[in-house]
């Protein structure tokens, strides 16, 4: 349409095309603030929000440390040890390569009897893998006053043929440690070992150990219960075709998962660790575990991530500088409480902590300045809010949680504790697809506990399991 010539139009025709124009421009803003929206929904990633790597797609955006450079050069840094494969002090098999037996030169023989090493090399190999067949044979005798008597077969010997301990963990270590599927779990047993394995055998194994590992894994959640500090999380798990959850307790040497059909309060009350927690609690921000009757603690590395899609695409430089904030306080908690840091100062630390709160408060009234909360709208139910608004109210509100990892030495700056021991059941679901059973999964949940705490504590995992079917699972350090 051409725009009409406003000089000849009356005062009564521009009266009636602004009362026509004037909603127009209420519709123009409201769409140009969805357009807004939806554009910010597109840039939402892994690396600027809690949406996991998994949501990228093939769109992956550029990996980026948010820990900033620490100035040191990549690579091993200077005094390293390293861990370059070197020679053994024993050898299991010693080949030697003997001159010849005359000398090219005189033609003499040789004294091979004085021959002396030169240099040594040593290649390492694995051994022939292949299945050993142990058969035990009761023997019997007739005494002469024409009693028999009959040998014993071992307690663990049950059946005609069976498979032994050695066997049953390696199953369960592939399966349960390194998430091959059961059928392939199967396939590998009896191409390296020639070892015939059915995938119910594979199940029936991993059932087993559930069973033996049980007790350990409950010690487990009690002792969860009485430390200082651990940490939470809970993410989806597919079972025979619906949704349940994972929920995730953790500390530095513990892990604990256990399945359960709901996410929040129900979870926690039959799951029954966290609602006997007294200490710090972990969490990112999740609304129901401000139910749970403890202090709390915020994982500042979803804050970092929020920021950087406020910062990087609203533009919005309070977000920067936030992040600057915040990351410089983390540097300072982990200089004066490292092992590596200079001997701690409690009154210079406790004035930095207090300077930088100042600072933080005064970033949250430039946010709150750009980003103003939209007044109740009259419907029910909680007027919604911009992401940034959001953001500035949790770091306002739950300001003490956010920093409590600068007022409590025990309490990190992150959930990493908890977010790493995710990872590999999700590793799982992506290779498997999903459980089939409520069983299985539980199953997992049990060994993934056991497994995941002993290799904390720096455990040989396939030993461990050696010993569950030996009977003698060997437990956790509690310490």
């Amino acid at each position: 349409m051409e725009q009409p010539d406003l000089e000849r139009l009356t005062e009564s025709d521009k009266d009636e095309l602004i009362r026509k124009l004037w909603p127009l421009l209420a519709q123009v803003a409201s769409l140009q603030a969805k357009v807004e929206e939806l554009q910010g929904r597109l840039a939402l990633n892994s690396s600027n929000s809690s949406k996991p790597p998994s949501s990228d797609g093939l769109n992956k955006p550029k990996p980026k440390s948010l820990r900033g450079r620490s100035g040191k050069a990549s690579g091993g840094q200077k005094g390293h040890p390293g861990t370059t494969l070197k020679q053994a002090e024993r050898a299991d098999q010693v080949i030697n390569h003997m001159p010849p037996r005359q000398c090219d030169h005189c033609r003499n023989w040789l004294p091979s009897d004085e021959a002396t090493v030169l240099e040594v090399r040593q290649v390492f190999e694995l051994p022939v893998l292949k299945m050993q067949v142990t058969a035990h044979q009761a023997m019997q005798v007739r005494c002469r006053c024409g009693q028999m008597h009959r040998g014993r077969f071992p307690a663990d010997v049950r059946s005609n043929v069976q498979y032994g301990p050695g066997a049953l963990a390696g199953m369960v270590y592939l399966n349960q440690q390194h998430m091959l599927p059961v059928q392939r779990t199967a396939a590998v047993m009896s191409e390296l070992f020639g070892l015939p394995v059915a995938q119910a055998t594979v199940i029936k194994a991993c059932e087993d150990a559930a069973v033996q590992l049980t007790p350990i894994v409950e010690a487990i959640a009690g002792q969860l219960q009485t430390m200082p500090v651990v940490h939470a999380d809970e993410t989806g798990l597919r079972v025979n075709k619906a949704l349940h959850w994972l929920h995730i307790a953790a500390t530095e040497t513990l892990t604990w998962m256990g399945r359960h059909a709901k996410r929040g309060k129900a979870a926690f009350d039959d799951l029954g660790i966290l609602p006997g927690f007294g200490g710090t609690l972990i969490h990112d921000g999740w609304a129901p575990y401000r139910v749970l009757n403890c202090t709390h603690g915020l994982c500042n590395a979803h804050h970092l991530r929020e920021l950087t899609y406020v910062f990087e695409e609203l533009k919005q430089p309070w977000a920067g500088r936030m992040i600057e904030l915040l990351s410089q306080a983390n540097q300072i908690k982990r200089s004066q409480h490292g092992a590596e840091g200079p001997a701690f100062e409690p009154r210079a630390y406790e004035q930095q902590a207090l300077d930088l709160r100042r600072q933080y408060m005064t970033i949250l009234d430039e946010g709150d300045a750009l980003n103003p909360r939209a007044p109740a709208s009259g419907k029910r139910g909680v007027t919604k809010q911009s992401k940034p608004a959001n953001l500035l109210h949790r770091l306002r509100e739950h300001a003490d949680d956010v920093w409590r990892f600068m007022s409590e030495p025990a309490v990190p700056f992150t959930n990493n504790v908890a977010e790493q021991a995710v990872r590999m059941p999700k590793v799982k679901q992506k290779i498997s697809g999903c459980f089939r059973t409520i069983e299985g999964a539980d199953t997992f949940c049990v060994i993934r506990s056991y497994l995941a705490t002993l290799h904390k504590q720096g455990a040989d995992l396939f030993d461990a399991l050696l010993n569950t079917f030996a009977g003698s699972p060997p437990p956790p350090t509690f310490a």
